[in-house]
């Protein structure tokens, strides 16, 4: 790997594990959804509008995890954002020499 896929992996980490948090979340919305509109109304099209909106937001949820397991420790790490240090001791631009 080069360091430009390194950095697009570790990019696409963080952008799964970002989505990964939206779908949990629209999995527990429409998880309370639907236990709501089963004991309002059994059987009506909200309940099963509500349980299929859990389906899909329960495949995208485990799509997303299996795309960051195959992603790896690789893509966990993360870039290091240090500027790297010059041979020369930094000094600010008013100290005198």
């Amino acid at each position: 790997m080069t360091h430009t896929d390194d950095t697009t992996a570790a990019r696409a980490a963080r952008q799964l594990r970002r989505i990964r948090a939206f779908y949990a979340a629209g999995v527990v919305l429409w998880a309370a959804s639907s236990a709501w509109t089963m004991g309002d109304s059994p059987g009506s099209r909200p309940m099963w509008t509500s349980l299929l909106l859990l389906a899909v937001f329960t495949g995208l949820l485990a799509m997303a995890c299996r795309w960051l397991r195959r992603l790896g420790p690789t893509a966990s790490a993360r870039p290091s954002r240090h500027v790297p240090l010059s041979g020369r001791a930094g000094r600010h631009a008013m100290s005198k020499p």
